[in-house]
């Protein structure tokens, strides 16, 4: 997010820093220790931006899905955007992590959200004018793979960013309070996505003041990177794209912890986040509540990452971050283990609000670690391959439960994923590996 330097390092650094002098009271009560990274200005404008801009694209990704449904009935096409718009990550995101190395990062983001807000509007015309429905959703998928590949390319730049915005010591902190917005954004944006259709008589319509209202989210992030200062701008190098990827993966590799944070990180999404991949199906075929209790299933799941994350927030200065992390991933598998036992609907809530909890320390946890060992000019590639391993476990993870879900019940099928995701933590545990040292 910021400009390609001409001057040596140290003296841009030190031209563009944020002044982060903060006193350091003897003691803070837990409200300040959970918020303290809101005292730096420039983390403070991104995470408000982020957070609107985030409560728009889930906002518009719930009515988007709910209007070509209902243009085809036919589930096959929700597959297909969802494909468009995840694809790009997969393909795009080391390339983006290159990138976020050598330009200014606020740049890349400022094309990403443009990207994206073009898209948006550009949706909430073609529904506004109601053009001939199969033209529609395959502009809708069209403009989902183009608003997937600015995501690919903003997401490395984002992450490369925070570090740069707060002192070190409140990283974990900083990191944390970002998880917050995510998850705020993933509870907000489909509630809010709701009003629209309860008050328009046209479905045509409501979806397109809903695109148009995300389109109209990306300017508060938009004016919260133009408007910051940051202390770190990457230096252009010159040794090829393809060099410095291979320089990337080779960094992560031979660093035994950044190597094994990324195998976790990719276990705990692929075997940790199925029960909402799958709350749909537990809310029709095994709680039997229907279309509300799949979205009390997601809300309270929301608030339990909300909840995990505050927490996460007020312990960021927690030591033994590794072996924390890994004993939270086991108490985490053996959750989701029990919610598949569990016969009562309050006892299921109850467990996967816990479950959400524990997600939300794992990967709060592993993220700031992977932020902590790496250096300002390896962190957006290293980040671009932590969020690869992060964003390519999930679909591949549905992938096979989905396949397995054919043949098995969903609730062993999950039973067995918890299973593997506490005896992964606990391998970890009990090996050489240098994750529990940090």
């Amino acid at each position: 997010m910021t400009t390609p330097a001409s001057a040596p390092e140290s003296a841009n650094a030190a031209a563009t820093a944020p002044d982060t002098t903060c006193e350091i009271e003897p003691k803070k009560s837990t409200l300040a220790r959970v918020f303290h990274a809101f005292t730096y200005r420039e983390f403070r404008l991104l995470w408000f931006g982020a957070f609107t801009s985030s409560a728009g694209t889930h906002l518009q990704e719930a009515a988007l899905n709910w209007i070509i449904y209902q243009l085809t009935h036919k589930a096959r096409y929700t597959g297909i955007l969802s494909f468009a718009a995840t694809a790009p990550v997969l393909l795009f995101t080391l390339i983006g992590g290159v990138l976020a190395d050598r330009i200014d990062r606020r740049r890349i983001l400022l094309v990403s959200q443009w990207t994206q807000l073009v898209c948006a509007l550009s949706l909430a015309a073609l529904t506004f004018m109601q053009v001939p429905a199969m033209m529609l959703v395959w502009s809708a998928i069209a403009l989902s793979f183009i608003a997937g590949c600015a995501q690919s390319f903003g997401g490395p730049a984002y992450q490369a960013l925070i570090p740069t915005l707060v002192e070190k010591k409140d990283l974990p902190n900083a990191i944390a309070l970002n998880s917050i917005q995510f998850h705020l954004a993933r509870v907000i944006g489909p509630t809010l996505s709701t009003i629209p259709f309860a008050v328009m008589t046209s479905q045509l319509l409501a979806a397109s003041i809903s695109f148009g209202f995300n389109g109209l989210t990306f300017l508060a992030v938009i004016f919260s990177l133009m408007t910051m200062r940051v202390g770190y701008i990457p230096q252009g190098k010159g040794d090829g794209m393809r060099v410095e990827m291979l320089e990337g993966l080779k960094f992560v590799w031979h660093k035994e912890a950044l190597r094994s944070l990324t195998f976790l990180s990719f276990g705990a999404t692929a075997l940790g986040m199925q029960a909402m991949a799958f709350s749909a199906v537990l809310a029709t075929d095994v709680f039997r509540t229907g279309p509300g209790g799949n979205a009390t299933l997601i809300s309270i799941s929301g608030a339990g990452s909300v909840a995990g994350a505050l927490i996460v927030a007020g312990l960021s200065n927690i030591k033994h971050r590794g072996r924390t992390a890994l004993l939270m991933q086991i108490a985490f598998g053996l959750t989701i283990i029990a919610f598949t036992f569990a016969k009562a609907l309050w006892l299921a809530y109850a467990l996967i609000f816990l479950a959400s909890v524990f997600m939300m320390f794992v990967f709060s946890m592993i993220a700031s670690l992977v932020q902590l060992i790496v250096t300002d000019q390896m962190r957006g590639r290293v980040m671009s391959i932590y969020m690869l391993s992060f964003r390519g476990g999930a679909p591949l993870g549905a992938l096979a439960t989905g396949f397995l879900a054919e043949h098995y019940p969903l609730t062993q099928v999950l039973m067995v994923e918890g299973a593997l995701l506490s005896l992964l933590a606990l391998g970890f545990l009990l090996s050489p590996s240098k994750v529990k040292e940090h």
